[in-house]
């Protein structure tokens, strides 16, 4: 059984978005987003995998496709495989998101 704390894994990087795995196999990977007031994910899409974003702590402006939503923490939104996602962190305090994806885009064996 693999067991992660989250917290130990909450680490931010002052230049750029820091993504930390908790989870990964070949059909899905779970991550930690962290990102300090000011940094983004830049919009992209997956054409074959569907992502959630849960937010764990503060909040962030999220887009799906043409759409951008003011998330908080406890509230998730769904980016379907195809859809242009990304999240911006407009500040000023921290955000951290569980992020799942599937299936993996770039599977590992």
């Amino acid at each position: 059984m693999q067991i992660v704390e989250m917290e130990s894994l909450r680490n931010f990087d002052s230049r750029k978005m820091k993504k930390n795995s908790l989870f990964e196999t070949a059909r899905f990977f779970c991550d930690l987003y962290c990102l300090e007031a000011g940094q983004s994910q830049a919009p992209h899409d997956h054409a074959e995998s569907d992502k959630v974003y849960i937010v764990v702590e503060g909040e962030g402006t999220f887009q799906v496709g043409a759409e951008f939503e003011a998330l908080e923490a406890g509230q998730a939104v769904l980016a379907p495989a195809g859809e242009i996602h990304g999240v911006v962190n407009e500040g000023p305090e921290r955000l951290v998101c569980l992020v799942f994806m599937a299936p993996h885009p770039h599977p590992h064996p």
